[in-house]
């Protein structure tokens, strides 16, 4: 049995809203993997880590990181952060996605052409490609 999701609920990195059908399955770990996230926020509230002294073992670490003394400071942040997102959304879906999988989920370069079956060179091009486009739509704001 077929379910229909919302793309945009999951990645933030889409803008508008995108209805796919997927199975029960992956339905399921969409849903769990936004429930282990909000579980990770209110663990790292309820255990005080976002003032913690503390912040050697990670979880206080990154509570912290988005803290600032100034304001200004964190609201640059956070245009750079939507710009960044418009700028991986603007690229086709392919570079798009290939990007996402080499920088922010950490994959190499092998490992992103065997899960595609395509070869190293054609990724590493897309790659290389997708970031000369998302600079020229960065250079454009």
């Amino acid at each position: 049995m077929a379910v229909t999701i919302n793309i945009r609920n999951f990645y933030y990195w889409y803008t508008q809203d995108v209805f796919i059908e997927v199975s029960d399955e992956v339905a399921a770990e969409f849903l769990d993997d936004m429930r282990y996230e909000w579980a990770y926020q209110r663990r790292t509230f309820y255990n005080k880590a976002h003032y913690s002294l503390d912040a050697g073992d990670g979880i206080e670490e990154s509570a912290l990181a988005c803290y600032d003394d100034c304001p200004e400071r964190v609201f640059g942040l956070l245009e750079r952060y939507c710009d960044l997102c418009h700028a991986l959304n603007s690229l086709p879906e392919i570079q798009g996605r290939r990007i996402d999988a080499h920088y922010l989920l950490g994959k190499t370069q092998t490992e992103i052409a065997q899960s595609e079956g395509v070869s190293e060179v054609a990724v590493h091009y897309s790659i290389q490609k997708g970031l000369a486009a998302m600079r020229n739509f960065l250079k454009k704001i």
